[in-house]
């Protein structure tokens, strides 16, 4: 954005020059009144070069601004996304938790009744 207005200035200024040097050529004035009508020139061109360019700044300035504010907001979003990764992937960590402390416990009952009727059986043999 800031090659566009600086191209602008420049056409701007390129420009003004061209219309001076010009006016100055087919210009039927006298030195005095071509000198003022130059200087005249020159300070509107300077002028309007001032004013777009203070533009160009506003410009930037807003894009600026605009653009921190959507970093502020994505921040914040993935923020508000993470806090609910983290929530979810906790609480799937403590289900599985869970859940093999559930297996762990059927497991050791199911060798333990294993035991059990083992021990039964040969009991019962001797």
């Amino acid at each position: 954005m800031s090659d566009r207005n600086g191209d602008l200035l420049k056409g701007l200024l390129i420009g003004g020059l061209i219309g001076v040097v010009a006016g100055i050529l087919y210009a039927p004035k006298s030195g005095k009144e071509t000198r003022e009508d130059i200087a005249r020139t020159t300070d509107e061109l300077l002028s309007k070069a001032k004013d777009e360019y203070e533009k160009a700044i506003e410009k930037s300035k807003a894009a600026y601004e605009n653009a921190v504010k959507r970093l502020k907001d994505l921040e914040l979003s993935t923020k508000e996304k993470v806090h609910e990764i983290e929530g979810k992937v906790s609480e799937f960590a403590h289900n599985s938790a869970e859940t093999i402390a559930d297996n762990k416990n059927r497991l050791k009952k199911a060798i333990d009744a294993g035991v059990d009727a083992y021990r039964e059986e040969k009991t019962k043999k001797a």
